[in-house]
């Protein structure tokens, strides 16, 4: 019974928590609007906004169930350079076909996380230096095979994932299809209260629940549909979010990263393998960086060897807004989701403002530092 209260609890903080971060996004929303002239909640820049957040979002995803086992990939940033450069050299030096250069990034990505992940878990070398060595060993490996120099690229579909829409028609069929996933797990969850006993069951209050999330779809597709219709990496985060959604929430493998992130040691004698688990999750986030990789590649039209440079701290704190701990067993895909869009919109107000890049970093690593401290604040006070 006591077991019962507390995972109550739990979802009680987490709801409050994201309620918070939400009130947080609309009064930044509501201040930059104000501050340029009404410009920041026009449909173009909104869309704008969310082009920003998706590449940041997906790593963010990746980087939440990583941070969730307690663990830390500091390599992102470059991995990302590396996997956008391969593919653009793939294409444009080598000629291979788009599937094959496309699918190139995500191989790379997976196949680096899976070799760290391995480090981490067999050879019990820290995250936190397996990937600070892979930041700056990647990173050369970016400025090795381009050769210092910027690879420009022309294949129209390639730059199509980063800079194309989808029809505003499409968008609402979409739209459909997300407003039916919400009222599926509204019914799942009121299904998961009468099968553990965890109270009265009320289909009727878990669907009042999910009104917000539906208008939320709403909004969201009409929006977008009122500049040029979804935007096609949007559309990617989007699924990736949901997906991420689904590992954490419905499978053994998310529940076994909570488990090993909350405790290792429990975890282990409870029979779960936690090196095995641990380069699953670090081979997940190389492929979602790889993903990643791509839609940045193709946003800007070019390989650079400077590409993906800090993305790994626009991660991290995103997830550490969003809710997540450091220390692991704790955060939501969410929550970093939101994180992300919280940092982007930072990026994005300050730039329409004309605030000096230097002025920004400080802003967001004080904002960063200021979320932590309120989280330890919470803690310390339940």
């Amino acid at each position: 019974m006591s077991e019962t209260k507390e995972n109550v609890f739990k979802i009680e903080t987490s709801a409050l928590r994201a309620y918070t971060m939400l009130a947080a996004l609309a009064l930044i929303w509501v201040y930059f609007h104000w501050a340029t002239d009404s410009i920041f909640l026009t449909p173009r820049n909104l869309s704008n906004l969310m082009l920003q957040t998706s590449v940041t979002g997906i790593i963010a995803v990746g980087m939440l169930m990583v941070i969730i086992a307690g663990q830390i990939d500091l390599s992102v940033g470059s991995v990302l350079g590396f996997a956008g450069a391969v593919a653009a050299i793939a294409l444009v030096n080598w000629e291979f076909s788009l599937p094959v250069a496309l699918l190139s990034a995500i191989v790379i990505g997976t196949f680096i996380g899976l070799a760290q992940g391995a480090l981490t878990a067999y050879l019990n070398i820290p995250a936190f230096i397996v990937t600070l060595g892979g930041l700056l060993a990647w990173r050369g490996a970016v400025k090795a095979i381009t050769q210092s120099e910027t690879i420009p690229i022309a294949d129209p579909v390639f730059k199509s994932i980063g800079q194309s829409y989808i029809a505003p028609q499409l968008g609402w069929i979409l739209a459909a299809a997300a407003i039916l996933f919400v009222l599926a797990v509204a019914f799942r969850h009121a299904q998961t209260q009468k099968t553990y006993e965890l109270g009265e069951v009320n289909y009727a209050g878990e669907m009042l629940k999910a009104i917000p999330s539906v208008a939320g779809v709403i909004i969201f597709i009409y929006v977008m549909n009122a500049y040029a219709g979804i935007p096609i990496p949007v559309l990617i985060f989007l699924a990736v979010a949901l997906l991420g959604v689904f590992i954490t929430n419905f499978t053994t493998f998310g529940r076994y990263l909570y488990a090993i992130g909350g405790n290792p040691d429990a975890a282990r004698l409870s029979g779960i393998n936690n090196k095995r688990n641990i380069v699953k999750v670090f081979a997940l986030l190389g492929a979602l960086t790889g993903v990643a990789a791509l839609i940045f590649t193709a946003r800007v039209g070019s390989a650079s060897p400077d590409a993906g440079t800090l993305k790994e701290l626009d991660a991290i704190a995103a997830c550490v807004i969003g809710g997540a701990s450091l220390m692991g067993g704790r955060g939501t895909i969410f929550g970093a989701c939101l994180g992300a869009l919280i940092m982007a919109s930072l990026d994005n107000g300050m730039s329409l403002l004309n605030v000096r890049d230097y002025m920004q970093d400080i802003i967001k690593g004080l904002i960063l530092v200021a979320a932590v401290g309120l989280d330890m604040i919470g803690k310390k006070s339940s």
